[in-house]
């Protein structure tokens, strides 16, 4: 049985909506502010699947022990059962900004 909740905490950013996942979720003792603690990552591993959106979200906050996100700023916290997909989306349409790879179109 799993011992640790896991969240899934949607915020604004910058123009950007960021979607994390974290094990920790709380009222900050910043007044206003929302504490999300204990990010979670997909391990950083050998495998030939690689997703640019965790490895820049990993790169960003890889030195992050705790966040305290202004309460306007947070859209959702959901509490969920499993890890899903990380996003960085445009806040405006909703469209992600760090697409999947494609290979160049022909001329």
């Amino acid at each position: 049985m799993r011992n640790k909740k896991l969240y899934k905490v949607t915020f604004l950013h910058l123009g950007k909506c960021y979607e994390l996942y974290a094990q920790h979720v709380a009222s900050s003792g910043l007044w206003g502010f929302t504490e999300v603690g204990e990010l979670v990552f997909e391990p950083a591993g050998d495998g030939l699947v690689v997703d640019p959106t965790e490895e820049r979200l990993r790169e960003e906050f890889k030195d992050t022990r705790v966040l305290h996100l202004p309460m306007q700023a947070v859209v959702r916290i959901e509490e969920v059962e499993r890890k899903g997909a990380l996003a960085i989306r445009d806040a405006a349409d909703g469209q992600k900004v760090t697409p999947f790879p494609m290979p160049p179109r022909g001329r």
